[in-house]
């Protein structure tokens, strides 16, 4: 995936989801502020997505479709989503991976079926998600920052690595802050 980063981070009763505001087209940057993750469910769910804008959109709204399906149940709507991704004719086109999170799981969902939720509490994807996911690991490890305080400081590590990602970062948190 190249293009974004989505980077979460579990640490105690907190879960934080940050994302870059790069978008490109090609090799030409378009726009320096967009919104990859958003919080729903009044906040109880996060989600952030790499890949094209438009797949990113699609799968969003069928998870949410999902979620109402499954009376809001994380596992079972990611599952849900996870098996018609893999099943549906359509939907094996789309080039995206989704993170997802609420209060007790934190998931990462791919277009080949898979539901993985990672052992650590870390959590990243897309092109600058192999830096992100070192550098939370890290922190989380041998610091003693808050989840949030991980999750951008991963991100703007990566951001410093990874060409396809920007320090524009947007961060989402169970419980809620604000956050830019």
């Amino acid at each position: 995936m190249r293009g974004t980063t989505i980077c979460c981070v579990r640490k105690n009763n907190e879960v934080a989801i940050g994302g870059d505001g790069q978008v490109t087209l090609g090799d030409t940057v378009v726009k320096h502020g967009g919104r990859k993750v958003r919080s729903i469910r009044d906040g109880a769910i996060l989600t952030g997505f790499a890949g094209s804008t438009a797949d990113a959109m699609n799968l969003f709204e069928r998870f949410e479709a999902k979620l109402d399906e499954h009376a809001g149940n994380l596992l079972r709507a990611a599952v849900g989503l996870a098996k018609e991704w893999r099943t549906d004719k359509y939907l094996r086109q789309l080039e995206a991976m989704m993170i997802v999170a609420d209060a007790t799981h934190t998931l990462i969902i791919s277009g080949n079926g898979d539901v993985l939720e990672p052992d650590d509490g870390v959590a990243a994807i897309g092109s600058g998600g192999a830096y992100a996911k070192a550098a939370a690991t890290a922190l989380l490890h041998h610091s003693e920052l808050r989840a949030i305080e991980i999750a951008r400081e991963a991100m703007l590590i990566a951001a410093n690595i990874c060409i396809y990602t920007n320090s524009n970062i947007t961060i989402k948190s169970i419980p809620e802050e604000n956050q830019a």
